[in-house]
């Protein structure tokens, strides 16, 4: 036994457990000094003598009471200041996703079909429609609008405002009967819509249609790419910490019916392969009477904003091709500026909620590096520590393979938004609701936990939200998956074939 060697340290001690050693020692760090404190007070304490205690007693009777008073008085002041001055909480108490009826579907089969009928495709043009469509992840269950089913596409006015009463009345009507708010109760309301503003406009569509107080505060956001969503959060957020006892309504959605494009131009054939029919609808509060009902709070909204930048400007633009026809250019450098865009967003973010454990490596590797020159690799923190589910705006498959990546992020993280692209499509800023409702109704929501939520946009912009569960989520869950989640998750290939 004496000669037998020992076991290498690797196989032994996993590196694993020796930085969940670290992460414990530096998250309770305070803990750990304040304990033998504690400790030698009260050995100290138990050395005292009764004359000792007796005498600590009439100074303390000997002091003046108007100095007593005036200290007690002096903290009363500090701690109502302190809590009139505390934010109001945010709290999220429904949302309400459009669930697209079976006669709007697109199957492949169809998409073909009806891309060689269209009299300005050629050829060459479906080939490349057909190409991305088998490499975009969507499945054979996205929907387009009614106007879009028709040989060629009908992009009329009133067949977008037809797509547009379509998806936000249905969202909203959801919403109202699941929560009992009334109409007139609504005290905010905000719509984000991309590439259709309309006069009057959608907000004003809603004040008519749901006949809204005379003296609401009403927004309308457009031309803010797919994260508007998040911004029309924000905006809320700030409405709601001027307003006090008030409900706020907040509608994400892009109507895709008077955007299809009949051109040639590659680079803006993208959009009618990837993005398909959406909205939701989401109820905000700051009112007390509404925290026992609430789903969740809003703790961290941050924005980032490369449009100084010209490459990051015109990498999502709305222009007219050399034919004249008016469509969304993507460029080819759009991963790489989203890349950059996530970085900074994620210099915002980390300090706000990660743990201390983290940070500090972080802080290490970047002294390292630029104080003394050391070649290492920059550190990426290990946000899965920071939070439990993530909701990544599902653009496409390309967008979250590359978040997947460099986030460190496993398969189960990124599932909710590979899994709402298959079924949905990228319905723009809605996504990440269609992607929050999985994660519920697959009963992986729990009290406690905590939802990162990743949105970009054209100009070009990375926001996020991040959102604390109040209450454990039961299933079954009524939303957009209630009919298919047992089928879900499904295998993805990496090319799926059509015929």
């Amino acid at each position: 036994m004496a000669n037998e060697p020992l076991p290498p340290f690797s196989s032994s001690v996993r590196l694993k457990y020796v930085k969940l050693g670290y992460q414990y020692l530096v998250n309770h760090i305070l803990t750990f000094i304040l304990i033998p404190i504690i400790v030698g007070i009260s050995i100290e304490l138990a050395r005292v003598g009764p004359d000792e205690i007796l005498s600590l007693v009439r100074f303390l009777n000997d002091l003046d009471l108007i100095y007593v008073m005036s200290t007690l008085f002096l903290v009363i002041i500090v701690g109502t200041v302190y809590f009139m001055s505390r934010p109001r909480p945010v709290y999220l108490v429904d949302y309400a996703c459009f669930r697209p009826k079976p006669n709007f579907r697109v199957p492949f089969s169809t998409f073909l079909e009806h891309a060689r009928l269209v009299p300005q495709f050629d050829e060459r043009t479906v080939r490349f429609q057909v190409k991305i469509l088998e490499r975009s992840g969507l499945g054979e269950e996205t929907c387009l609008p009614p106007a879009n089913h028709y040989i060629p596409p009908t992009c009329s006015m009133a067949a977008a405002r037809s797509e547009a009463e379509l998806v936000i009345f249905s969202a909203i009507d959801e919403l109202l009967n699941n929560t009992g708010m009334r109409p007139k109760n609504i005290d905010i309301l905000i719509v984000n819509c991309s590439l259709f503003s309309p006069t009057p406009s959608l907000s004003a569509m809603i004040v008519n249609k749901y006949k809204l107080r005379s003296n609401i505060l009403s927004f309308n956001l457009s031309g803010m790419g797919c994260s508007a969503g998040l911004i029309s959060l924000d905006l809320a957020r700030d409405l709601l910490q001027a307003h006090g006892n008030s409900n706020a309504l907040v509608v994400s959605t892009e109507i895709i019916t008077p955007n299809y494009y009949l051109g040639k131009e590659r680079a803006m054939l993208l959009p009618n392969c990837l993005f398909r029919m959406g909205a939701a609808a989401v109820l905000l509060s700051n009112c007390r009477r509404e925290r026992s009902r609430a789903k969740y709070r809003l703790t961290h909204v941050v924005r980032t904003h490369k449009g100084a930048d010209d490459a990051a400007y015109r990498c999502v633009f709305q222009e007219q091709d050399s034919e004249g026809l008016t469509g969304i250019n993507l460029s080819k450098d759009l991963m790489a500026i989203a890349g950059d865009a996530l970085k900074s967003n994620i210099t915002t973010m980390g300090p706000l909620v990660l743990p201390a454990s983290e940070q500090l490596l972080f802080l290490f590797s970047l002294i390292a590096r630029k104080v003394f020159k050391a070649k290492w690799k920059p550190y990426i923190p290990d946000f899965r520590l920071a939070f439990e589910h993530f909701c990544i705006h599902a653009g496409g498959r390309a967008v979250i393979d590359e978040l997947q990546k460099n986030l460190q992020l496993s398969d189960q993280h990124v599932e909710a938004s590979r899994m709402a692209l298959h079924r949905f499509g990228n319905t723009s800023s809605s996504s990440l609701w269609y992607e929050l409702n999985y994660i519920e109704s697959k009963g992986r929501m729990k009290k406690g936990d905590r939802v990162w939520m990743i949105g970009f946009g054209s100009g070009f912009k990375c926001n996020s939200a991040v959102w604390k569960c109040l209450k454990t989520i039961k299933t079954p869950v009524d939303g957009p998956w209630s009919t298919s989640i047992h089928r879900y998750p499904v295998d993805i290939p990496a090319v799926v074939k059509v015929l």
